[in-house]
């Protein structure tokens, strides 16, 4: 079977677990060489069992560790692949940060910034840093991550929300940019997927979901949802322009 990624590098931000260690592990099989990357000494251990699977794989990888909020370890983290790889083909913003949420008056400031940090703000700074050797080659396909909840929003998550929504106006502004480059933007709004995330956020959450969604059960990672980021890595998609694509199980219709 063909590889769809051969020869490819990748970028995949918060990829020690989850839907970012899926999609990097995939894109491996497709051919690609992974550039991984986690923000904190708690994710070490998990962001080694992904490059263990990915040497596997016979593919090369390597480690970055940054906090995509930061711009320094940003451009250090960019820097760093480039030098090790000489171009980043492919760039998946999906580092996110969970909490259990909070209604708006007794949300803290503290806990607003950080969500908004993380997911808005790290999907500008990567992007910033990446885009320009993608501009130098004219080749790139930029893959951010947001949520069905972006789209109707749920309580206690005002600041989620509004990130993740702040990531699909990015997406679509970033297209028009790119223009009639050969670079393609588009975004993953997945619906209720298992990974380690889902464990900090209320139990009954998760349940209030399920219930009006079509499929009644979380969205398998590696059978679900990484499907969806290879096909727009891959130049299957290479007429897709700043589409927000939703494996949600029929939670929300876009």
């Amino acid at each position: 079977m063909a590889k769809r990624l051969k020869g490819k590098v990748a970028l995949v931000t918060g990829s020690s677990s989850g839907i970012g260690a899926g999609v990097a592990k995939a894109f491996a099989r497709e051919g690609a060489d992974i550039v991984l990357n986690y923000p904190n000494k708690s994710e070490e251990r998990d962001v080694w069992d992904v490059e263990k699977a990915i040497e596997k794989l016979g593919r090369r990888v390597m480690v970055v560790k940054a906090d995509v909020s930061v711009e320094a370890q940003v451009k250090r983290m960019v820097n760093q692949a480039h030098k090790a790889f000489g171009k980043i083909d492919i760039l998946v913003n999906n580092a996110g940060h969970a909490d259990r949420g909070a209604p708006v008056q007794d949300m803290s400031v503290e806990m607003f910034d950080r969500m908004i940090g993380v997911h808005l703000r790290g999907t500008f700074l990567c992007t910033k840093y990446v885009l320009p050797q993608m501009y130098e080659r004219d080749y790139g396909k930029i893959i951010n991550v947001s949520t069905q909840f972006a789209f109707g929003g749920t309580p206690l998550f005002t600041h989620y929300n509004a990130a993740k929504a702040g990531v699909i106006a990015m997406t679509h502004t970033l297209a028009l940019e790119v223009g009639e480059r050969n670079i393609n933007v588009n975004c993953v709004a997945m619906g209720a997927t298992w990974t380690p995330m889902v464990e900090q956020v209320p139990p009954e959450k998760p349940k209030t979901v399920l219930a009006k969604q079509t499929k009644h059960r979380f969205g398998d990672v590696d059978k679900d949802i990484v499907p969806t980021f290879v096909f727009l890595a891959s130049e299957e998609s290479r007429f897709y322009v700043g589409q927000t694509l939703g494996p949600n199980g029929g939670d929300v219709f876009s």
